[in-house]
């Protein structure tokens, strides 16, 4: 067991944690019991107590087990940007005793057809706005559909101290009716679904059930879904109030996407437990971010490295009051010393990096609040045990040594759904133990502090969204001009890194790379026909053309090389 970080705990913390046996709806069940009447969601001027969330669960599950036919067992899409609605509707689908599949609103028809089809998923919920990406689906792929208007949780009367915060754009945008065809294909307002006030009987699951199932990512280009139960999603639930100073008063921002493990984690997840108050940010505004937590008196707020720098460059930003926060962190990529300096001397408050992945449900380490270091992941927290192995001979590294992070904890995914041959590549057994190779490379120093330093898988790392080069390629091939592409990382001063592609056009097109016009012509062209295709934090944002790309002796593309040459254009 590794143990080197003990001597750095948090103070007055035990070093294990019991995960409770209960599921994540008993949660909110529990927490609805003891503060009623207590605001559990603000959103954008309107406060949601705590009752109120619990009937609305309540009812959206009667429904889709009613209505739609959910059984335990079944999966069921969440297609939603942070609101009330993703709250309930997640929570709805747990109590139907269902699993939730979280998935990015940026995705688009295809990518949600694959992801519905793997899943198994047969009923959806989703946001109007999203209506004519779910629109082809609708009674071929699922069977019922229910259409949220997020703006219909805004209060009826404006709230005057609210007046000057913005309200997004989709919000803002009134409900509107669910177009016949799509009714007739299995579609439903939300409104109605809820309306209907059925009731969804005793709960079935228990802890070992399946609970979620995110989906990432990997060298095949197929997304794998993670099987995570009501066990392993409390696992990191609970750590957050404990480790983080958690209490049913603290209010938190929730500005990092919920359909993303740590936003779900640390932005919903967590403050139930708590039986906190959650501010849901449907769209990402650092001026109405300012604002919230000058109105609601945020305590804590959690992002990732480019909303931090954004937020700092509000103008005025060191006049206005932050004096509520308690706790600033977040993770996707390494703070820049100097941001983490700014921050500190403007809000008193440490940035506290952690680190995690899909497959960990959000975190295996985090900074302690006492002793925090700058561009570091953290050291593991309650019950977790994370190594340093040689990548080619699996032999342990010492302090210092460099090599691929594994970690064995109760938050660790139980394998990829129905991807045995996944399963096989990714867990080791180390001391009787079962790992999680995490593919990423790092170390370790003497104080047991966990630092990233590469990737040994192919990941790009666009402003917090994981963009796997594979999945692109597989879809770039179809472009008609495409011979060969290779995805990798291109530096970006506002999202970390973004994607390029190097492409070979095919031979009817290469005469119009010749010139500089003519290349700019079909990279644009090449940009548009990917915006129509898929999510966009996974477009190329930069193309490359050239006659070949290189190759390793067994014929595969020698993609590190083309990724080490574009690295020193930035050094």
């Amino acid at each position: 067991m590794f143990d080197r970080h003990f001597r750095h705990w948090p103070p007055g913390i035990p070093r294990t944690l019991t995960i409770p046996s209960t599921t994540l709806s008993f949660n909110l069940e529990t927490s609805a019991a003891r503060y009623p009447d207590k605001a559990a969601l603000f959103y954008y001027g309107r406060s949601i107590p705590y009752a109120e969330v619990l009937r609305e669960v309540e009812a959206l599950a009667g429904w889709l087990r009613g209505v739609a036919g959910v059984r335990r067992g079944d999966r069921v899409v969440l297609d939603l940007q942070n609101s009330p609605q993703f709250v309930i509707g997640y929570y709805a689908i747990l109590r139907a005793g269902a699993a939730v599949v979280p998935v990015n609103p940026m995705l688009r028809t295809e990518e949600l057809r694959y992801l519905c089809e793997d899943s198994g998923a047969r009923v959806a919920v989703f946001g109007q706005e999203l209506l004519e990406a779910w629109r082809p689906l609708l009674g071929t792929v699922v069977g019922h559909g229910v259409v949220a208007a997020y703006g219909s949780y805004l209060p009826p009367t404006p709230d005057p101290a609210m007046a000057d915060i913005a309200v997004p754009d989709a919000v803002a945008a009134a409900p509107a009716p669910v177009p016949p065809d799509a009714a007739a294909a299995g579609a439903v307002a939300w409104t109605d679904a809820i309306a209907a006030g059925l009731a969804p009987g005793p709960s079935e699951v228990g802890p070992d059930d399946l609970a979620v199932l995110p989906y990432t990512s990997g060298t095949t280009g197929h997304p794998k879904g993670c099987i995570h139960t009501h066990r392993t999603v409390m696992s990191t639930t609970v750590v957050g109030p404990v480790w983080g100073g958690g209490s049913p008063d603290a209010v938190q921002l929730s500005a990092l996407p919920m359909f993303h493990v740590t936003g779900m984690q640390g932005g919903m997840n967590a403050p139930i437990f708590s039986g906190a108050t959650i501010v849901p940010m449907t769209r990402w505004d650092r001026e109405a971010c300012v604002r919230l937590i000058e109105r609601c008196r945020i305590t804590h707020v959690a992002g990732i490295t480019a909303m931090i720098v954004d937020l700092l460059n509000t103008p005025g930003l060191e006049r206005r009051d932050l004096s509520s926060l308690l706790r600033v962190g977040g993770g996707g990529a390494a703070m820049p010393d100097a941001v983490a300096q700014r921050l500190e001397s403007l809000v008193g408050l440490p940035f506290l990096e952690g680190y995690g992945l899909t497959e960990t449900i959000a975190p295996t380490h985090i900074n302690p609040s006492h002793r925090p270091k700058r561009q570091c992941a953290g050291i593991p927290v309650f019950n977790t045990d994370a190594r340093v192995l040689d990548v080619e001979t699996g032999a342990e590294r010492g302090p210092g040594e460099t090599g691929e992070i594994v970690v064995s904890g109760p938050q660790v995914f139980e394998g990829y759904w129905n991807n045995p041959d996944a399963d096989a590549s990714v867990f080791l057994e180390l001391d009787g133990r079962r790992f999680f190779r995490t593919g990423d490379l790092g170390h370790y120093d003497e104080d047991g502090y966990f630092f990233i330093t590469d990737r040994l898988k192919r990941m790009i790392n666009a402003a917090g969204f994981k963009v796997w080069p594979a999945e692109v390629e597989a879809m770039l091939f179809a472009h008609p001009d495409v011979s060969e592409a290779c995805v990798i990382a291109s530096r970006d001063d506002k999202r970390g890194e973004t994607v390029k592609a190097v492409v070979v056009p095919r031979p009817h097109a290469r005469e119009r790379v010749a010139t500089e016009a003519g290349a700019a012509a079909l990279a644009d062209g090449i940009v548009e026909w990917a915006r129509g295709r898929m999510a966009a934090y996974k477009v190329p944002r930069r193309i490359e053309f050239v006659e070949a790309l290189p190759k390793t002796g067994t014929g595969k593309v020698f993609w590190r090389a083309l990724q080490e040459a574009e690295d020193k254009k930035w050094t």
